[in-house]
C-alpha cells in the first residue's frame, strides 16, 4: 500500500511540473531603419540628433554617381548596433558603365560603401578583365551585422555591427567564371594585386593566415585607428607540391635477374 502511494505522489509531481508553463525566450530586438523620434536614435550611439537629416550627405552624392544605391540615414540597436548614413550598396557601375552586382546587396555605412565601390571600378574590376573576361559580380559574404567580434561572446564588437565592414568571398565574371580569393588555385598573380591594393584602400585586410576565422574569406574595414596604424592579413597561397608516386613494384623477371646478381 505505501508503495502504491508514493508511485502515485510521484506521478502526480511529475504531472504537476509538467502542467507548469516554460518560459519563452525574450524576443530580438528591433532593427530600425528610421526611428521614431530623435530622441529614441541614440541610445548606445554618439549621435548629433540635430545633425541627423534625411537629406542626402556629400557621401552619398559622390556614390550616387558611381553605384546603384538605397540610403538609409539611419540604423539603430539592437544595444550599441548601428549607424548614421547607411545605404544599401546593390551594385557598382564602372567607368564603361558595366554594371557590378553586389549579391546580395551589402549594407554599409557610406563611407564604407565609397571605398568598396572605388575599389573595385580602379582596382579589382581591371584585374580580372586582364583574365579575359569582366567582372559581373561579388559575392558579400557579410556586411552589416550586430554581433562580436568573429561571433565569440563578450568580446567586442565587431566593425560589421557599425557597417565599416564586409566580407567578400569570390569574384563573379561574366563568361561565368567563380574566382573564390582564398582559393589556391585561381590565378596567383591576380590575388596577389588584389591583396597589394585592398591593403593600401582599407584599414583593415583579413584573410588566410589571419586566424581560423578568415581562412574562406577576406575582410575588408575601414576602421580608424591611431597614427594611421593598418592591419594587412592576407597570405596568398600556393597549390601544394604534388606528392611523389611510390615506386612501381618490380616485375618477375628484373627480381630474378637481381637474385642472380647476388
Amino acid at each position: 500500500m505505501r508503495l502504491l502511494t508514493a508511485v502515485f505522489l510521484a506521478a502526480m509531481t511529475v504531472s504537476a511540473l509538467a502542467a507548469e508553463p516554460v518560459p519563452l525566450p525574450r524576443p530580438r530586438p528591433d532593427i530600425w531603419p528610421e526611428p521614431r523620434s530623435f530622441a529614441e536614435a541614440v541610445a548606445g550611439l554618439d549621435f548629433n540628433p540635430a545633425a541627423v537629416s534625411d537629406r542626402p550627405t556629400d557621401c552619398d552624392d559622390r556614390l550616387a554617381a558611381m553605384a546603384e544605391i538605397a540610403a538609409m540615414p539611419r540604423l539603430i540597436g539592437p544595444e550599441a548596433c548601428g549607424g548614421a548614413d547607411m545605404v544599401e550598396l546593390e551594385a557598382v557601375r564602372l567607368p564603361d558603365q558595366r554594371r557590378v552586382a553586389i549579391q546580395p546587396p551589402a549594407l554599409l555605412h557610406c563611407g564604407m560603401a565609397e571605398s568598396v565601390a572605388a575599389w573595385l571600378r580602379e582596382e579589382a574590376a581591371p584585374r580580372a578583365a586582364a583574365l579575359g573576361s569582366p567582372l559581373a559580380a561579388i559575392e558579400n559574404y557579410d556586411s552589416y551585422e550586430c554581433r562580436s567580434r568573429n561571433r565569440v561572446p563578450g568580446a567586442r564588437l565587431s566593425e560589421h555591427a557599425h557597417g565599416l565592414g564586409l566580407d567578400v568571398r569570390a569574384l563573379h565574371l561574366a563568361d561565368g567564371r567563380r574566382l573564390e580569393l582564398t582559393d589556391v588555385a585561381v590565378d596567383k598573380p591576380l590575388r596577389e594585386a588584389l591583396r597589394e591594393t585592398a591593403c593600401h584602400r582599407f584599414t583593415t585586410v583579413l584573410g588566410p593566415g589571419a586566424d581560423a576565422h578568415h581562412e574562406g574569406h577576406i575582410h575588408l574595414d575601414v576602421v580608424a585607428r591611431r597614427n594611421g596604424y593598418r592591419i594587412c592579413q592576407w597570405e596568398v597561397r600556393e597549390p601544394p607540391p604534388p606528392v611523389p608516386l611510390p615506386r612501381p613494384r618490380p616485375s618477375e623477371a628484373e627480381i630474378v635477374k637481381h637474385s642472380r646478381k647476388l
